[in-house]
């Protein structure tokens, strides 16, 4: 079994179900026989940086959801990439990662959370990054998507305290994939050939989400399953 702690006819949301991760995600999910459904969320129908998109969504999926992913993520778009220095900083690219990384998974999760059953265990994890982690911090550059990942963790640990006042079998955690060959990664791929592929990070992902329990939520956990300091 993909998911044994989380029982069987799941209903499951994978935010981002385009991507490199969470195609693979999809892939896993929808050939689990303990399944029941998968809700694929892709532009133009939704689009994470559109509060009433989300809210129009999350009005017609169950109200009884399982497990949700969200898979979206920006380090780079066309020209832009991640800063080197601080003189790189630039106000309109700042609120756009932070828009993406993390205000539209904190609306998704503001919308969802509440849909989680409560008779059983549950989970909503957003994909971060280590260089989100404040403490692991010792290169700098890449302000946007470091800050905007940190954000992230802590909007995600926040709310996972609310969450299990009401939900308390509920996972709420954000999880480091590692670096994968996505697209997102590309432009910065030393050697492609030794990098994990999206079908077994995503595989990795689930094994951390199986493994966790109530108690770990909030936490920010790596592919490994290792707890990652913020």
């Amino acid at each position: 079994m993909l998911l044994p702690s989380f029982g069987s006819a799941l209903e499951v949301v994978i935010v981002g179900a385009r991507g490199g991760l969470g195609a693979a995600f999809g892939r896993a999910l929808a050939a689990s026989p303990q399944v029941a459904r998968v809700h694929a969320l892709n532009r133009p129908a939704f689009d994470i940086t559109d509060p009433a998109s989300i809210v129009a969504i999350a009005e017609r999926l169950p109200d009884k959801l399982d497990l949700v992913l969200v898979a979206t993520g920006l380090l780079h778009e066309g020209a832009r990439g991640p800063e080197k220095r601080p003189r790189d900083l630039d106000a309109a690219w700042l609120a756009h990662n932070f828009a993406v990384n993390a205000i539209g998974p904190a609306l998704v999760a503001q919308a969802l959370l509440p849909r989680l059953r409560r008779d059983r265990k549950t989970a909503f994890a957003a994909l971060s990054a280590r260089v989100g982690s404040i403490s692991d911090n010792r290169l700098g550059g890449w302000h946007s998507y470091r800050a905007s990942k940190a954000a992230l963790n802590q909007l995600v640990r926040t709310m996972a305290h609310d969450l299990a006042r009401q939900h308390p079998l509920a996972l709420c955690v954000t999880l480091h994939p590692g670096t994968v060959a996505t697209a997102l990664s590309a432009p910065f791929r030393a050697d492609p050939s030794g990098m994990r592929t999206p079908d077994a990070a995503a595989a990795q992902l689930l094994g951390v989400l199986d493994r966790l329990t109530p108690a770990d939520s909030g936490g920010f956990f790596a592919w490994d399953g290792q707890a990652i300091a913020f």
